[in-house]
């Protein structure tokens, strides 16, 4: 497309202005979206997860609790998806950190993990976790569970 746009006459400084608008502008639509941590230390779940969301929502990704603990500080997200089970710092840790912290406690965390029973979840719960989804999920249901955060954190007519 731009090439045939230099064959045809236009200046190529006009058609590197233009795409530097574009990219300017695809950066506000992006720092105007609601941030959303997934962390997870399996990388097909975070494909699937950020793919279901990244329309919508800036997706940011940690394979593991550190990773986690970090962004959160650093880019404040909206909302964290985290499983349990990961390496260096598992979720429970993770996200009891993140709620300990006076500069994250407010962020939501959903556990998103492949462990459903009852003492897990009362344990998460008490840990400062604010949801549970349990793998495998459905896609609907996780859907509904990010805009039951984005409506709870951010009432209409804020």
């Amino acid at each position: 497309m731009y090439v045939d746009s230099v064959r045809q006459g236009v200046p190529l400084s006009s058609l590197i202005n233009t795409l530097a608008d574009k990219n300017k502008r695809r950066s506000e639509q992006q720092m105007d979206k609601r941030k959303i941590l997934i962390v997870d230390d399996e990388e097909y779940v975070r494909l699937l997860v950020k793919s279901a969301l990244s329309r919508d929502y800036a997706v940011l990704e940690a394979s593991d609790g550190e990773e986690a603990i970090n962004i959160a500080y650093t880019q404040q997200p909206d909302l964290i998806l985290m499983d349990i089970l990961m390496p260096n710092l598992d979720g429970y840790t993770a996200c009891y950190e993140i709620k300990r912290a006076q500069a994250t406690r407010a962020i939501p965390v959903v556990m998103l993990t492949g462990i459903g029973h009852e003492l897990n979840k009362k344990l998460a719960q008490e840990l400062g976790a604010d949801g549970y989804i349990t793998k495998p999920f459905n896609l609907q249901d996780l859907l509904d569970t990010v805009k039951h955060y984005e409506l709870v954190t951010c009432p209409l007519g804020a």
